[in-house]
């Protein structure tokens, strides 16, 4: 899943759903990306989109872009090597 800037939707990413409303995404089925505390054979099987942990609301499933879903910040990633 992308957002609307054409950016990849990643784990561990800070966004905004709307006003007043922010979240960690936690899962990408589409990327089989799972953080540890939402583990994949717990959430595979929505089979697309993503899973964001949100303040307000609790956890909310997206199967598709959605053009309000906006990137705050990228958790930096830092490599070894």
């Amino acid at each position: 899943m992308n957002y609307s800037t054409g950016q990849k939707v990643k784990v561990g990413d800070k966004v905004k759903l709307w006003d007043e409303c922010f979240g960690v995404v936690v899962c990408s089925i589409d990327d089989a990306e799972y953080c540890d505390e939402y583990p994949k054979d717990e959430w595979e099987y929505l089979q697309k989109g993503v899973i964001i942990n949100t303040e307000k609301k609790g956890l909310i499933h997206y199967s598709a872009e959605d053009e309000d879903l906006r990137l705050v910040s990228r958790k930096l990633i830092i490599g070894s090597g």
